[in-house]
């Protein structure tokens, strides 16, 4: 996982800006949830890691997701509130947010509800719609990067990018299982990273949140394979089959999500609108379960 600050609570990663616990990390970041002074409020902060603090390339990256989350404002995307690149620290502050990632969820209680899902996708999809607007995109849609709630909010923009910077892009970029093609192969796919992309990594989304297991599954070890059709199964394979379950109309709605022809995707702005008479016709009777609160 990499080198650890062993921060304790109370330490400072910046003057007025303190430690309350931890709330975990990856490769290159460690996550607090910290108390701001300037903001008099909870949020929480990404701190590269020790072994990456001092070098330039990391740095650069942070400052470039701070400037992605401030150029954006819409009610489902997470908020940020700057970024310290310069300091022994480097970090990235964003929102803190109440409440389980969507794949919390999938892994605690199998498949999610479609009383649960169709909404959740209309907001995502108008997120990414706004995205699009904006002549960005997050290229990082998957269930551990929503967060539930009214409505869901989608986060880390770590590897945002603008189209043009998007449509540069030269290596696998992503994480695998909700990658589309141009992600997995840009070589193969020049210039063809873009909106179409996010709405790849939505359709994936859905898949996983409907079934209960990713769409293109691989055996395990398939990650550090030099092949890359036993790395991204997605090249080639088609997705699993959807439950029996599932309306046909959402059945074909996420199949055209996942074409491996970009230009055979709807947009966001198309899946949104799809997705609209399918949640009119959900039951309206309120009830609570374990996926919270929802109609029936």
């Amino acid at each position: 996982m990499g080198e650890s600050w062993g921060f304790e609570q109370g330490a400072e990663i910046a003057p007025r800006r303190s430690v309350v616990r931890s709330l975990g990390g990856g490769h290159r970041y460690e996550v607090f949830l910290v108390w701001d002074d300037r903001l008099f409020a909870l949020v929480v902060a990404k701190v590269l890691r020790p072994h990456l603090a001092a070098e330039e390339r990391y740095r650069e990256e942070l400052q470039a997701e701070a400037e992605a989350l401030a150029r954006l404002a819409h009610p489902v995307i997470v908020r940020g509130f700057g970024a310290v690149v310069d300091g022994p620290h480097p970090h990235i502050l964003i929102e803190h947010l109440e409440g389980p990632t969507l794949h919390r969820l999938i892994r605690r209680g199998g498949p999610a509800p479609l009383e649960q899902v169709l909404p959740l996708a209309g907001y995502v999809a108008a997120g990414l719609h706004y995205m699009a607007e904006e002549r960005m995109v997050h290229l990082d849609v998957k269930p551990d990067n929503i967060v539930m709630g009214v409505p869901p909010r989608l986060i880390d923009l770590s590897i945002a990018r603008t189209l043009e910077h998007a449509a540069r892009v030269r290596r696998p970029l992503g994480t695998d299982a909700y990658m589309p093609p141009e992600q997995c192969a840009p070589a193969d796919y020049p210039g063809a990273i873009g909106p179409a992309s996010d709405v790849w990594g939505l359709g994936a989304t859905l898949h996983h949140a409907v079934s209960g297991a990713v769409p293109f599954p691989r055996p395990r070890g398939a990650r550090e394979s030099e092949d890359p059709l036993a790395r991204f199964p997605q090249l080639e394979a088609n997705p699993e089959p959807l439950p029996g379950r599932t309306p046909e109309p959402l059945r074909a709605l996420i199949a055209r999500a996942l074409a491996k022809d970009p230009a055979q995707r709807p947009s966001a702005a198309e899946l949104a609108m799809e997705l609209e008479p399918l949640v009119a016709e959900l039951p309206r009777k309120l009830v609570f379960g374990r996926w919270g609160a929802r109609t029936r």
